[in-house]
Parts: C-alpha cells; structure tokens; sequence
C-alpha cells in the first residue's frame, strides 16, 4: 500500500498544477465581474488596450503586480495614449492583485520560451 506521505505528496502536487488554472479562472471571472471587460479585451484594443499587451509589456518586470493593482484601483493616464483609465476603487485590494497577475500571464503566454 502507499504510504501517507506518498498521498500527501500526490495530493499537493496535484494541487499545485491546479493552481495556475483556477488563477486564470479567477483573474478572468474578476475582470467580467468588475467590468473591465467593457473597456479591455482579452486579445483585441477596445477602449483601453488589451489585456494581453499589456501583459506583454509588464511581463518579467519585478512588481509588476503591485504597479498594475495600484493602476486598477487609482486609474492612470497618459500610458497608453490619450483616454485615461478611471479608478476602479471598488475593486479590493486582493481582487485588484488578482487580476493583475492574470493580465500578466497573458503576457508570459505570449513570449517565446528560450530554450
């Protein structure tokens, strides 16, 4: 029979794969939930710009989350052209992370892996 530690082991390794997918789950169901979605697309510019290019342009930039979090719930402007992104203070501070992490894996799934 298998030992407890061997179950445990599976059991996180099988979390730890998981993980990832339910973070996209999450980051996208958070930015339909907020409405981001009326401004941004996933792929495609709309009002603002996608949020795959703009994971394309943070992506590997050390706190990176934290920037874009802090973007997401105080708004910017002047980043990516002449319509300002009004703050999103409803959004929490978590959430806000959240979805910035899923925008930045949209980023990293697009850059070429170096082998």
């Amino acid at each position: 029979m298998y030992s407890r530690v061997f179950i445990a082991a599976l059991c996180m390794a099988g979390w730890a794969l998981a993980a990832p997918v339910s973070a996209q789950t999450a980051g996208v169901d958070l930015a339909r939930s907020n409405n981001c979605l009326a401004c941004h697309q996933v792929d495609q510019k709309r009002v603002g710009p996608a949020f795959a290019k703009i994971g394309e342009r943070f992506a590997g930039q050390e706190g990176a989350i934290a920037y874009l979090a802090t973007a997401i719930r105080e708004g910017s402007r002047s980043r990516w052209g002449a319509v300002p992104m009004p703050a999103q203070p409803q959004v929490s501070p978590a959430n806000a992370q959240l979805i910035a992490a899923w925008i930045l894996s949209l980023g990293e799934q697009s850059q070429p892996s170096i082998k």
